[in-house]
């Protein structure tokens, strides 16, 4: 039975694997070293959320979606330098995710691309350097941003008219005074 609980094991570690990359496991409860350097990969592969050890040095990764490594939440090494990063605002999401996880590492990445941050590094980039990107506003904040507008002029025109009501109607109650 135990042969057959840890044959089980090792057959859910090698399928949450990724394929492009080597596997190892520290130790029952303890979890993966995921061996992904050197392998010209151009996208961060699926991880199992079990990784502790992640290496993605040496690829040809320009970025990282955003919320790709949310999930690896046991990370205790990350190596992700050596990489031809495109540091335009794609990349605020690795930026804030290594200041989280891993501060010596972002002081491994140097940007490839856009030209004026060549070769800078990454930790040392401001947002301006980084660029504005209208795509990261999503399409749902100005739907919001639409409906609030109009809900505010719809308001503002409620008061204009409630006050010119009021003064009108202060009006009319003078001049009844005034007849009687």
């Amino acid at each position: 039975a135990a042969f057959a609980v840890s044959l089980l094991f090792h057959m859910t570690q090698t399928e949450v694997c990724p394929p492009s990359c080597n596997c190892k496991s520290l130790g029952e409860m303890k979890g993966l070293q995921i061996d992904c350097s050197s392998r010209k990969l151009t996208e961060v592969p699926a991880l199992p959320v079990n990784t502790k050890r992640l290496y993605l040095q040496n690829n040809s990764l320009t970025s990282v979606p955003p919320g790709a490594l949310d999930s690896l939440l046991s990370l205790e090494e990350v190596k992700i330098s050596d990489n031809p990063w495109n540091c335009d605002c794609h990349i605020l999401y690795l930026k804030l995710w290594l200041e989280d996880v891993s501060a010596p590492s972002l002081a491994n990445i140097r940007c490839a691309t856009p030209a004026p941050v060549r070769m800078k590094p990454l930790s040392q980039l401001t947002g301006n350097e980084l660029g504005i990107c209208k795509r990261l506003l999503p399409i749902k904040c100005l739907e919001f941003f639409w409906r609030d507008l109009i809900l505010i002029a719809g308001a503002i025109i409620t008061l204009i008219l409630v006050a010119w009501a009021l003064k009108f109607s202060k009006k009319l109650v003078c001049q009844i005074n005034l007849s009687q």
